[in-house]
């Protein structure tokens, strides 16, 4: 029986050994077992991990290098009254930096403004238009938040012309000397010549390397308000109450939620959930997002930040922005109701381009009737048959919103299985995002190519780039080439990480109290998946209104039977029976339905055993 169009690989960590459940005998056995397999053995690990402190687990933010000078001379700036401008980034993280240090730097008094680039027009990170116009509004000091840490020619631009720069950022500094310049004319090797907050930059001390810009953005606002000559509690008040978009920030860039981002996203849930925040509070209460539960952070993820991004992706990121900063409860509503629509937009203009290049990569690539009723037109130029790495170019005949062509990579990859790269026509030449699986570092690949683009940037799992038209299919085959040599008789599964294959009657309500200890859950830090073998299906119900759920009862000897809940996985397990006997992998979770408390599977994967 085919449940899949890719069997996923299934990967069950080493068992735990009885030494290990003896050290510790005041922790549960399964508890235990997520622990050691997060790599936390030592006990000093593991009481930071289940007891973090907010004050005595985060680091001192004077540990950066530049830290000290650059407080002093942004208090320098706002002594003097000086024009100070946060230049930002259109993205949840870079709107919630923004906001971050906007709030701070405006409560003491700064004459502080935020600029954040237009995603089409500008594109990402510090561009001589944009300091211009800046120029032209007395603009003394730039402070770059989630960008700037590759614009050396634009920071030695703007010092030119009077202007004093400081970088806050997380990405990846460039190479000392790269392969080839990324912009013609011009020497771009190496950092910009300025004060820069970057915990990646070479000799940089500060000990936690994975902070996200908006992270990066709270570590100098911390500092700047220990200077400030307030009281004790009011420094620790205006910390506090910019915390809830440190959370928003940090969980929607996808950075790892250990170590300090864990302490910070503990904190940040805690004032995002008791916010004052009135936009926020608005955009909760126009999405649904909570229905009056604790928000979480896959709220984060899933429901606040695409809000938030949506602005960027489908009009302009100062929407969000002034969503975050404003003190009017009319003004929230509104600019509320707005995301939430854009949102809409946003999901339906994704799906449509994810539809049309899912048609190139079938069998007969021709489009249906019914692909065309979910707006699929002439298929784009796909490299797929027999590549290792999907490309898809946009039709001659139209153009791909650059907004959601990251989004369409991700689905592309997710399904797929293979890196993928979404290009669309820009105003000069071409503008691509892509998104990449655990074996293939797609900057990386970047690097070997960058003779032929204009820009680029981004993560190893995540990237953004220009290039001219002339260079488009050179960049393609070569791209090709990188990802088929990395990939050579390699058969690339989708993998499941799995935390240890259970008995059903172990699930009870105290082992999912015990897992829910190690939220929040996001990058390097799943919700614990468990395996459970050969159980037999005792009903099969269909929900939702076009019967999109499948709700699984699978009996146990202890419980009787327990639900297993698959949204939206109804199609893909239809060949189900009452009476199969299935392997499962799943999540614990508490179903609160009508006062009642039940222990549910959530699924993940399933394999028939009748095959």
């Amino acid at each position: 029986m085919e449940m899949s169009s890719i069997e996923k690989n299934w990967q069950i960590m080493p068992k735990i050994t009885n030494e290990f459940i003896e050290k510790y005998p005041d922790l549960n056995k399964h508890v235990l077992q997520v622990l050691f397999n997060r790599g936390l053995t030592e006990s000093c690990d593991i009481d930071l991990f289940l007891n973090s402190d907010y004050e005595k687990d985060t680091h001192d933010p004077f540990l950066f290098n530049d830290m000290e000078e650059i407080v002093e001379l942004i208090i320098k700036h706002v002594k003097e009254q000086n024009k100070i401008v946060i230049y930002g980034d259109y993205d949840a993280d870079g709107v919630t930096s923004s906001a971050v240090l906007h709030d701070t730097l405006t409560t003491l008094k700064a004459r502080a403004d935020v600029y954040i680039p237009d995603r089409v027009s500008e594109g990402y990170g510090l561009n001589k238009g944009a300091i211009d116009e800046l120029i032209k509004d007395d603009i003394k000091l730039i402070v770059t938040v989630d960008g700037g840490i590759r614009s050396k020619e634009e920071v030695e631009y703007a010092k030119e012309k009077g202007v004093e720069v400081v970088i806050t950022d997380h990405h990846v500094p460039p190479s000392e000397i790269p392969p080839a310049p990324l912009n013609k004319g011009g020497d771009i090797s190496g950092l910009p010549d300025c004060l820069i907050i970057n915990a990646l930059v070479e000799n940089e001390k500060y000990p936690f390397k994975y902070l996200s810009g908006v992270g990066i953005a709270f570590k100098l606002a911390k500092a700047i308000i220990s200077k400030a000559k307030l009281s004790d509690k009011q420094k620790q008040r205006l910390e506090d109450r910019i915390l809830d978009l440190v959370a928003i920030g940090t969980v929607a860039d996808c950075v790892s939620l250990l170590g300090e981002n864990r302490v910070l996203v503990k904190k940040g849930l805690e004032i995002l959930n008791n916010t004052n925040r009135i936009g926020l509070q608005e955009l909760i209460k126009v999405g649904q997002i909570n229905n009056g539960k604790k928000l979480e952070a896959w709220n984060i993820g899933f429901q606040i930040a695409p809000r938030l991004n949506a602005a960027g992706r489908m009009e302009h990121a100062n929407t969000a922005l002034e969503l975050l900063i404003t003190k009017d409860k009319k003004e929230a509503e509104t600019i509320a109701r707005r995301l939430n629509s854009r949102n809409q937009e946003r999901q339906q203009t994704t799906e449509k381009i994810v539809n049309q290049i899912e048609l190139s990569l079938a069998p007969d690539p021709s489009p249906t009737p019914s692909s065309r009723e979910r707006g699929a037109k002439l298929p784009p130029t796909t490299f797929n048959k027999g590549a290792k790495i999907i490309i898809a170019v946009t039709p001659k005949d139209e153009v791909w919103n650059e907004g959601v062509v990251g989004l369409v990579a991700g689905r592309i990859s997710d399904k797929y299985y293979l890196p993928t790269l979404v290009i669309t026509r820009g105003e000069e030449g071409y503008k691509g995002s892509g998104r990449s699986i655990e074996e293939f570092n797609i900057m990386e690949a970047l690097e070997e190519c960058s003779s032929l683009l204009e820009k680029y940037g981004g993560h190893p799992m995540a990237c953004g780039f220009s290039l001219k038209e002339e260079n488009l299919e050179e960049f393609k085959n070569k791209m090709i080439k990188i990802a088929n040599n990395k990939f050579k008789d390699v058969n690339l599964r989708p993998k499941i990480e799995i935390e240890e294959e259970i008995n059903l009657d172990e699930v009870s309500e105290e082992l999912i109290g015990d897992i829910e200890q190690f939220a929040p859950f996001g990058q390097d830090n799943d919700r614990p998946k468990f395996v459970s073998r050969e159980t037999e299906i005792v009903d099969i119900i269909t929900m939702g209104i076009s019967g999109q759920h499948i709700k699984l009862r699978i009996k146990s000897e202890k419980l009787g039977v327990i639900s297993a809940i698959g949204f939206g996985q109804a199609e893909k397990w239809k060949e189900l029976r009452i009476g199969d006997k299935i392997d499962i992998v799943y999540y614990l979770e508490m179903n609160e339905f009508n006062g009642r408390s039940d222990a549910q599977m959530n699924i993940v994967d399933i394999k028939s055993r009748n095959a």
